[in-house]
């Protein structure tokens, strides 16, 4: 009897022992990460409303303090799958996911990848994902620039469907195929059956040099209105040395004036950044950028030159602690026809903006 006890008791060790560096294993595999925004906005117009022009979506409140952009997101990462799940709130959440159902309105992220390949690094992954096109993403930190690029406010930040991708063994070498829900959608416009889909192709050739392709094809419209929208994305990025880094890009777009139609509306931007980094915590950016559509398929202004704009900022990042980083730019947009709505209700060809923000993130 008591060696049977014996026994009991040391294989009862052993599974508590196994379950519990099984627990561990799984825990060295789920990564928490969290990220925090805030900002305060002067725009020169003082627009009545106190949110600035309608094509801008990310730091769009003026003369308040806000919230950008916050989530709270958890990563879990094996060698056959992965899977992020991201919550997020903010004035960021509010104007990019207002065509969303209350129930989506604050899903920042939420996908599911498994290796298909055991040879090679290729996978599928589906769900609510980071947009494919561009060079910026919502999570200030990561960018050069505190306030986004025109091009960046009007393509998507996000998307969802299904994508396979593949790295190459030398990591030179990433390009995906998408299938997507839409232009920046969660869910498909009602009435459209049709599916969108995308490329990307990026290629480092060394640590200092990213080149990257990417495209949208699809109707963001109901069948009946059906018009189909090509929009491709280029862009390079070139780390001169520790110091200097240098951002180019130009994206171009067509859309079908009306169903069936052989004609095409157009619209193109072009974009350049520089940032360089005077010491370890400070760091100092400028940013010129064009945006023109005439035929407002994606800015609509009702006026008779449409949306040709100038941008251009200036800004200086000092980081406080190595995850806290204090952010002050001044931008000013330049339009060729009165756009901006002034205080007192007249339109002004210009924009000035001021914005200071802090970033956290752990």
């Amino acid at each position: 009897m008591t060696k049977k006890i014996i026994i009991a008791a040391f294989l009862t060790g052993s599974i508590g022992s196994l379950s519990a560096q099984a627990e561990s294993d799984s825990a060295k595999k789920l990564n928490l990460t969290g990220y925090a925004e805030v900002y305060y906005q002067y725009d020169g117009n003082r627009p009545l409303n106190n949110t600035r022009p309608g094509f801008i979506y990310s730091h769009n409140r003026n003369n308040e303090v806000s919230l950008n952009l916050a989530y709270l997101k958890a990563n879990y990462s094996t060698e056959q799958v992965r899977s992020n799940i991201a919550l997020g709130a903010g004035s960021y959440m509010s104007a990019n996911y207002a065509a969303e159902p209350d129930v989506l309105k604050n899903i920042y992220e939420g996908n599911i990848g498994f290796r298909i390949s055991k040879k090679h690094d290729l996978w599928i992954d589906a769900g609510i994902l980071p947009s494919h096109l561009g060079f910026e993403s919502a999570t200030g930190k990561d960018n050069f620039t505190l306030t986004r690029s025109l091009v960046a406010e009007n393509s998507p930040y996000f998307e969802t469907g299904a994508k396979i991708s593949y790295t190459s063994p030398t990591g030179k070498w990433f390009v995906s195929g998408l299938m997507l829900n839409g232009w920046q959608r969660i869910q498909r416009v009602d009435g459209n059956s049709s599916p969108a889909f995308g490329h990307q192709l990026t290629y480092k050739p060394n640590a200092k040099v990213t080149l990257n392709s990417g495209s949208f094809i699809g109707n963001d419209k109901p069948d009946r209105i059906r018009q189909m929208r090509y929009f491709h994305n280029l862009y390079a990025i070139y780390q001169v040395n520790e110091k200097v880094g240098i951002t180019a890009g130009f994206d171009i777009g067509a859309e079908q004036k009306e169903k069936n139609s052989n004609s095409y509306n157009t619209w193109y931007t072009t974009v350049l950044v520089a940032k360089y980094a005077a010491t370890d915590k400070l760091s100092i950016t400028a940013r010129g950028e064009y945006y023109q559509d005439e035929a407002g398929v994606i800015i609509a202004t009702g006026t008779p030159n449409g949306f040709k704009t100038f941008g251009y900022s200036a800004n200086a990042d000092y980081a406080i602690l190595p995850n806290l980083v204090w952010r002050t730019e001044i931008k000013n947009l330049a339009s060729k026809d009165p756009i901006f709505v002034k205080h007192d209700g007249n339109l002004n060809s210009k924009s000035f903006s001021a914005t200071t923000a802090l970033a956290v993130s752990f």
